[in-house]
């Protein structure tokens, strides 16, 4: 996992793929490794993810990453704020959050999925049953941490960033 990730960075830093391939390869490959994580440590799967919720993008300037997604890309600004917005794209409304962040180098710092069937309660059990220490982050969302310490977050079909 290690090794796609920093591939992946290395390919956009030398230019090599475009901010949206280097999204796109990192949500593919936090997606595999969580639930081949969550797979082999209970022999099943507790949820099931029915779409990206969103994508939570640290930059040094959102505005520039705003306008850059809007112009090339066609995402409808959903929200904006002066520090962060929501980007909307997609068949599943799917958002981008480019946020304002005091550093050089731009990263993805969660991922949210949504999972089908959503209870607040059995999720929350479940979560803490495997050990993974759930966050609130609303009535529709938790946070934890997969296996490489990515934060992930698990939303229901109701969460609105």
């Amino acid at each position: 996992m290690e090794h796609v990730i920093e591939k992946l960075v290395q390919d956009f830093e030398r230019g090599g793929i475009t901010r949206r391939q280097l999204i796109q390869g990192l949500a593919v490959a936090f997606t595999a490794a969580t639930a081949a994580g969550t797979a082999q440590a209970a022999g099943e799967s507790a949820f099931k993810a029915i779409r990206v919720n969103h994508i939570s993008y640290r930059v040094a300037d959102y505005a520039k990453t705003r306008d850059f997604y809007v112009d090339l890309l066609g995402m409808k600004v959903m929200h904006d704020d002066g520090k962060e917005c929501s980007l909307v794209f997609g068949a599943n409304d799917t958002v981008l959050i480019p946020r304002n962040w005091p550093s050089d180098t731009p990263r993805v710092d969660h991922i949210g999925y949504t999972i089908d069937h959503w209870n607040r309660d059995r999720v929350e059990a479940e979560l803490k049953r495997r050990g993974l220490n759930p966050v609130p982050d609303s009535k529709n969302s938790f946070h934890v941490k997969d296996p490489n310490g990515f934060d992930v977050q698990i939303c229901s079909k109701a969460m609105k960033p």
